[in-house]
């Protein structure tokens, strides 16, 4: 698309003659993603809808206890070191960001005082920095006052790479400096469409300064707030048994008026995710449990217990295998997996397009998921619009055949693919879960035809997903 194209469609945008939606749609079929879309109009001054939400609550608290279920539960409270969704949710429960993302796809302020756009000056026009103002007079959970400090910090923090936080890739490549009090600015070293991303969403929470400031670089994992989070959020912390419970209650001073609803808040980690989805659809022990990675089959019999019901609601997760492109077995610099390596087998073109076509996702869905996970071929899946209706998925043994004959790799005499004295013997691990291990069973069974040896592994989710990186068993 020409520019002269692109901006005479922003203009049919800040007219009223294309929906947002519409040019949404029309970036996502050029390659961009929804949220790049979205900031763009911003950036050129479209204005948006507010988010309207329908919840209106007349006084604080006064709805008693909610009892939460993650089968796969939390090992650490520090989002900046959270290496799966378990200890995002954890730490979400006492932190907060400047600004997320509502199901529509738009951003949504948290302790931000308002979203940058071009009309409040939020938006540089060249397009090199983005300045958030900051609500005012949001407490910490221990009394000290949120300011810009806060938020500047958490740039210095999750940047420095002697704190090897999960966070590092939002922040790593701009710098934030104070304005004022309640005003930070973030610049870049370019025009960047996509500016919302430091202090927002997942890698946005933040901690705070005063209690972390001591404990930046290499001495980051000897913070005792890494297990007693001190947040702004709507709970504050009461007790945390990593790998178990994590216990909470309504902070008074929240700065959200008549919020939270609920007195006390408990999530119970461990243990299965049939377990899980029991404990909420047959005996009524929990209110909700979380990512119910349990056959339909089975939640269907769990429903008829009559204590609970499953909604299915589109998400933003998927399923999916990801392959090391970095070669395990040489060490680089004291270390295995360098990104200074390529791995022997995966770094050709041929092998990584076979992988695609022996995972059978048609059947992974009739078979195992049902109405619980849709088969797609796409990282971003919802909301609906976003859906991209350009790529594709297939399952076919013979074109991965095919592929890898002609990319050179022949079948030895134990009926493995090699090429140049490498194999195409593979480790493929995952958390134990019965869905994920018949999902292994069946890319497993595709490959073997195809000359591929897959040994399957399978390890505890709290080691899965915890934050030793040292370990093999970890998820990378």
């Amino acid at each position: 698309m020409k520019e002269h194209e692109l901006r005479a469609l922003i203009d049919n945008v800040k007219d009223g003659k294309l929906t947002r939606r519409s040019f949404v749609n029309r970036m996502l079929a050029l390659g961009l993603t929804a949220p790049m879309a979205s900031q763009m109009l911003d950036f050129c001054g479209v204005a948006r809808a507010d988010t309207k939400f329908n919840y209106n609550p007349t006084k604080r608290g006064g709805g008693g206890a909610l009892r939460l279920l993650w089968w796969q539960a939390p090992t650490l409270l520090n989002p900046h070191f959270a290496t799966g969704t378990k200890d995002q949710d954890a730490s979400r429960i006492f932190y907060e960001l400047l600004a997320g993302w509502d199901s529509a796809g738009n951003l949504v302020a948290a302790l931000a005082a308002e979203i940058p756009s071009r009309e409040n000056g939020g938006l540089a026009a060249d397009g090199k920095s983005v300045t958030w103002k900051l609500k005012q007079g949001v407490k910490w959970h221990d009394g000290k006052p949120f300011t810009a400090d806060d938020v500047v910090f958490n740039w210095e923090f999750s940047s420095d790479p002697e704190t090897a936080t999960v966070t590092s890739g939002s922040y790593k490549d701009v710098k934030v400096e104070k304005v004022d009090d309640f005003t930070v600015r973030v610049l870049f070293d370019k025009p960047t469409p996509f500016w919302a991303d430091a202090f927002v969403g997942t890698a946005g929470m933040i901690i705070p300064k005063h209690l972390f400031v001591d404990y930046k670089g290499a001495k980051s994992r000897e913070a005792p707030t890494n297990l007693k989070p001190v947040g702004t959020g709507a709970f504050k912390f009461v007790d945390f048994k990593p790998g178990d419970m994590v216990r909470a209650e309504a902070f008074p001073d929240y700065h959200i008026p008549n919020q939270p609803y609920f007195d006390t808040l408990e999530m119970k980690g461990g243990g299965d995710a049939v377990s899980a989805a029991r404990a909420v659809l047959q005996t009524g022990e929990y209110d909700y449990a979380w990512n119910m990675q349990v056959e339909d089959a089975i939640l269907k019999r769990l429903e008829t217990g009559g204590k609970g019901e499953v909604h299915v609601v589109p998400g933003g997760n998927i399923e999916f295998i990801q392959l090391n492109s970095t070669d395990p077995w040489t060490e680089v610099d004291g270390e295995r997996s360098s990104i200074k390596t390529k791995h022997p087998a995966f770094s050709d073109p041929a092998v990584r397009q076979a992988m695609m076509l022996l995972v059978d996702r048609k059947s992974v869905e009739d078979h195992i998921y049902g109405r619980t996970g849709v088969a797609t071929a796409n990282f971003l899946n919802n909301p609906e619009r976003f859906n991209s209706k350009n790529t594709k998925y297939e399952f076919s043994v013979a074109k991965a055949n095919e592929l890898l004959d002609k990319a050179g790799w022949k079948k030895g005499a134990d009926g493995i693919r090699e090429k140049g004295g490498v194999k195409l013997k593979f480790v493929y691990q995952t958390s134990i879960n019965a869905p994920r291990q018949k999902n292994q069973a069946i890319v497993k069974q595709a490959a073997q035809q195809a000359g591929i040896d897959l040994e399957l592994k399978s390890v505890v989710a709290s080691v899965f997903f915890s934050s030793d990186v040292a370990n093999p068993d970890t998820y990378p």
